[in-house]
């Protein structure tokens, strides 16, 4: 097929995305639109054969780079390209792999991986936690122990394939011979006369699962963790007794945002509202933090500038693999006070009669350190 969409935005990834990350996209598009999983959904197919396209190019990084230079145009000049069968097996390994299928090499049947959604506020992430958690999965029918037949009845063999789960068709004028699943049992080699009230025949059946996952402290967003097994049990069709291996459960992380520090990588800025006095005349500022419940006390000097930053080491958020902590950024803020008191207006104009100071606009290396602070050096 030929589209005219962007192939960024058929994956919903960054054009900046790591090649690991339009792997992933991908990987979760083809198994929600995988026509096993959408029979008869023509829409879905459609999806399907668009994310795979898309991943022919993006997960090349040549065609990828040739991609960003001439669109659409880089693809049709490649047009003629003939790929190498084992070359698009090798392109599909990985998604084919987790359904249970296995083009022309037969893997071991494996289920189908799940996604959950988890939110976590910045505090949570902050420290780690134990969550428990409830989805729904495909399980193996108690009933009819995955056969899909009603109890005291047997599935019967196949009519159509004499039991092979296979049938040969001609192809090409002829010269060869193509072999596909039989479409009367879907590759089983049995049909159920008699279906499985529990599942209607299917051999599967949806349970509610429940479990406690471990978060770990300085988890980002966009991370999951794995927990292996927790998935689905290979397909009806290909094992019905579930004996294969499962799929695997990726907990996804989105982290909220927080209302009063900012994440950039380890490190977390915080905006420290202050007063005038205390900038001119310099002043113990209380500043905020994630592991204490008591503020952090930084001394600020005497003609302190508005914005002005301040790195607390070791106060930020711990490194996911090595724990160690990133650094807390405190950046000085200059509150403007809305209602004041006669006595403070007077005292004021007071002042203002004496203040004799050129105002700098731009004070020397000021947007040097906001740079720094938010890349984080």
């Amino acid at each position: 097929m030929s589209t005219t969409r962007c192939y960024y935005e058929v994956l919903s990834v960054a054009r900046d995305a790591s090649g690991d990350d339009v792997k992933r996209a991908y990987r979760r598009m083809a198994m929600k639109y995988h026509p096993d999983r959408n029979p008869n959904d023509a829409a879905a197919e459609a999806s399907f054969k668009e994310a795979a396209e898309a991943y022919e190019t993006l997960g090349d990084a040549e065609r990828r780079r040739m991609y960003d230079r001439y669109g659409h145009e880089a693809s049709r000049q490649q047009a003629g390209h003939a790929m190498n069968p084992d070359d698009i097996f090798s392109m599909f390994s990985d998604i084919f792999e987790g359904m249970g299928g296995g083009g022309r090499r037969r893997r071991p049947s494996r289920g189908y991986d799940l996604e959950y959604q988890l939110e976590l506020s910045l505090e949570e992430a902050f420290n780690g936690l134990d969550r428990d958690i409830s989805f729904t999965r495909l399980d193996v029918c108690g009933d009819c122990h995955g056969d899909g037949s009603a109890p005291g009845s047997t599935p019967e063999t196949c009519a159509t394939c004499g039991g092979n789960g296979q049938v040969a068709q001609a192809g090409l004028g002829g010269m060869f011979r193509m072999v596909t699943a039989c479409p009367a049992c879907r590759g089983k080699g049995q049909v159920v006369s008699d279906p499985c009230h529990g599942c209607d025949g299917r051999g599967r059946r949806s349970v509610e699962r429940k479990l406690s996952v471990r978060i770990p402290a300085g988890i980002h967003t966009g991370q999951a963790v794995r927990l292996a097994g927790e998935g689905e049990p290979p397909q009806a069709e290909v094992d019905p007794a579930g004996s294969g291996q499962r799929g695997d459960l990726h907990v996804l992380v989105r982290i909220e945002e927080h209302d009063r520090f900012e994440r950039d990588g380890n490190d977390l800025m915080v905006l420290v509202p202050v007063n005038f006095t205390q900038l001119a005349l310099g002043a113990d500022v209380e500043v905020p933090t994630l592991d204490s419940p008591d503020p952090h006390v930084l001394r600020a000097p005497s003609g302190t500038p508005n914005g002005e930053l301040f790195r607390i080491d070791g106060r930020g958020m711990p490194d996911l693999r090595s724990g160690r902590p990133g650094d807390l950024v405190a950046v000085l803020h200059l509150v403007v006070p809305r209602h004041l008191t006669d006595e403070q207006r007077d005292l004021l104009k007071q002042y203002a009669e004496t203040e004799d100071v050129a105002v700098d606009a731009d004070p020397p290396g000021f947007w040097t350190r906001i740079k720094e602070a938010v890349r984080g050096h």
